[in-house]
């Protein structure tokens, strides 16, 4: 009997910030992998979702959107989009039908280098006509014209699956990079600071949410239940008190949110206990971007 052809390869997911690329990972992975807003930055790590079949491994990586850094968390954030061009089997280039296309033009170029095949898949079509988007079809196509365009809508998953088919089509021949029931390459804990972190985009405004970082200090989880508690770190005392909320109300609310979908998450009851700690100016101190896991240059 011969043994079974088997293919596995990486396809990372790149673009600019609020283009909807994390929504696109999801539906690709199939589970909810990264978190989604609609705020730029909301991506602040790469991320692995790993979909497995007998013959086949594909994994994707989800990547910070590409922009211009001004701060060094920003710097590491763009550090794991570059490095994403060159490990890709498959590369995915996320725009949608709003993007200007010079937006981030040296990113662009990089791309066009690009030596794996490069799929551009221009989201959001729902939000345009078919006119407007032929006209955009025809400049991506100028721009880089080796890759293969895919008109989608990842939040409606029209086209999506003829993404992942032409993905299949894809991938080379290789054993499997992770073990066959493995999701993903991050730790239970990194989601519980992602999935706080998104609470914290959704319910707060203007600068406060990109000031915060989330670090998870206990997780003990048994049989039925897990007990968590973690600190939300911010860069000033006001945003120490904006986060806490009048008599601890805007605090209790995220950790609610966030209790609920943590419990969706692992299936079990959440016990979710919630601090605030200032560290000042953490997003330009490279030991801290470091304890928090960002590459620093």
């Amino acid at each position: 009997m011969t043994e079974a052809v088997h293919k596995s390869g990486f396809v990372n997911i790149v673009g600019n910030p609020n283009v909807g690329k994390s929504t696109l990972m999801n539906r690709l992975v199939g589970e909810r992998i990264s978190i989604i807003t609609s705020k730029a930055q909301t991506t602040r790590h790469r991320i692995l979702g790993i979909v497995n079949t007998e013959t086949m491994q594909i994994v994707y990586s989800d990547t910070p959107g590409v922009l211009q850094p001004n701060y060094k968390l920003q710097r590491s954030m763009l550090n794991f989009s570059e490095s994403a061009l060159g490990d890709a089997d498959v590369l995915l280039y996320v725009t949608d039908t709003v993007e200007k296309t010079d937006k981030n033009e040296e990113f662009l170029h990089r791309i066009q280098k690009a030596e794996c095949p490069v799929l551009l898949l221009i989201n959001k079509i729902d939000l345009s006509n078919q006119p407007e988007l032929e006209k955009l079809v025809l400049l991506w196509h100028e721009l880089l014209p080796k890759a293969e365009i895919y008109p989608v809508s990842a939040q409606a998953g029209f086209n999506v699956d003829m993404v992942r088919k032409r993905i299949e089509g894809l991938i080379p021949l290789s054993p499997p990079y992770f073990e066959k029931d493995a999701l993903t390459d991050r730790p239970a804990r990194f989601f519980v600071t992602e999935i706080i972190r998104e609470k914290i985009l959704l319910y707060y405004q203007k600068e406060i949410p990109y000031s915060v970082e989330v670090v998870v200090e206990q997780f003990a989880e048994t049989e039925n239940n897990i007990h968590i508690k973690s600190l939300i770190i911010v860069e000033r005392e006001s945003q120490k008190g904006i986060i806490i909320g009048h008599r601890g109300q805007a605090l209790k609310k995220v950790g609610m949110m966030a209790r609920k979908d943590l419990e969706k998450f692992f299936g079990k009851k959440v016990f979710l206990e919630i601090f605030v700690k200032v560290e000042s100016d953490w997003r330009n101190r490279d030991h801290m971007l470091r304890m928090f896991g960002y590459q620093v240059d």
